[in-house]
């Protein structure tokens, strides 16, 4: 059997939301909340699709991940459960963004309500408006220019802020931290309905493992695979005893079953004949001052191979640079260049957009 599927403008947060209840009781056809006009669109799905997200693509051409009205439902029980209770929620994220959407269907499943600033997210404009607002998802770049505030005392009544997205730098945290806000880092992606991995701790009946140092994620609310894409899917999609799994692209490690990310199958590089993560590169680099925003791309070098590449908009030496990456990871890693530019590129996401910014080293 199959349903419609129906594209609608994200920016359209009533049609959206409109369209994400009919969806999720399956009386209406299927949504794909889009920035823009998508293409090659088809025009019905199966039955058991409810949601269409396209990611980002930050490394690869974007996927279309199919998401039933179970996964996105088990998604909000398993964060109202995690959360302690349901509450309003502020809406600052994009509509084509799973968090986005997650924030919509938690409203929906909870019978709460969402606000949202129709102009965009505002750090000044959104703190004014979070009277009687419980909880809110950002990614790291919005709350970078939340705790700046001289005045922050509508986000310490929050019960809780979910960080997501991105890695979030730890000089960020421990700010946040610092002021007495209630973040909670969360983990996740399309194909797990969002953050399911909460400060390590997979929520709701999550499972998280390790298979060769890559993180597989387990669950009721996996995706159901990539919209017209049997090879991709079933790359990304497994089953081991039974039980289906998502291979992420990400590394990790579990201690005492908490999970920590470490870095990305496709960014450790060669180097001179030794393996360089770019991830912890680029986590040393974030915590100097002023470069919590930097990116490390990898770069074509004559002599290694490849090495480390920083690109950031604040100006930086290059030898405090490679002092600091060479003391906490060795003088291989440290980066052969810095790049300064007017603004990083990022992705609809909110996510450095690394393609671009490696295009822009390489030239």
């Amino acid at each position: 059997m199959t349903r419609p599927l129906l594209v609608v403008d994200s920016s359209d947060t009533v049609a959206v939301a409109h369209a994400l209840r009919e969806a999720l009781t399956a009386d209406g056809p299927a949504v794909f909340p889009y920035d823009g006009v998508p293409a090659n669109v088809p025009e019905t799905v199966e039955q058991r699709v409810a949601v269409v997200v396209e990611t980002s693509g930050s490394t690869a051409r974007p996927k279309r991940v199919a998401l039933s009205a179970d996964a996105l439902l088990a998604s909000a029980a398993a964060a109202e459960s995690a959360l302690g209770g349901p509450g309003d929620w502020a809406l600052a994220l994009p509509l084509h963004y799973i968090a986005g959407i997650n924030v919509v269907v938690r409203a929906i499943a909870s019978q709460s309500d969402f606000r949202v600033d129709e102009h965009g997210f505002d750090a000044h404009r959104f703190v004014s408006q979070l009277r009687g607002v419980a909880y809110t998802s950002l990614v790291p770049a919005q709350l970078a220019r939340l705790v700046e505030l001289e005045e922050i005392d509508p986000l310490l009544r929050l019960d809780r802020i979910l960080i997501g997205g991105q890695a979030m730098p730890a000089s960020l945290a421990a700010r946040a931290l610092e002021l007495g806000l209630n973040i909670t880092r969360t983990y996740g992606s399309s194909e797990t309905s969002g953050g399911c991995v909460w400060d390590g701790v997979p929520i709701g009946n999550t499972d998280a493992r390790l298979i060769d140092g890559r993180i597989e994620l387990s669950g009721s609310v996996l995706a159901h695979g990539y919209l017209d894409d049997p090879v991709r899917t079933a790359a990304a999609f497994v089953e081991h005893d039974g039980k289906r799994w998502y291979r992420t692209d990400d590394t990790g490690s579990i201690t005492d079953g908490v999970l920590t990310v470490t870095g990305r199958i496709d960014d450790v590089i060669v180097s001179g004949g030794v393996k360089v993560s770019l991830a912890e590169v680029e986590a040393a680099v974030r915590g100097m001052p002023g470069l919590s925003g930097a990116v490390v791309v990898a770069a074509p070098h004559a002599e290694w191979g490849q090495t480390p590449v920083v690109v950031t908009e604040v100006a930086v030496s290059l030898d405090d640079v490679r002092e600091v990456v060479g003391r906490a990871l060795g003088r291989t890693a440290a980066p052969t260049r810095v790049v300064v530019v007017p603004g990083i590129p990022v992705l609809s996401s909110g996510k450095p957009d690394r393609l671009s910014i490696a295009s822009i080293v390489r030239q």
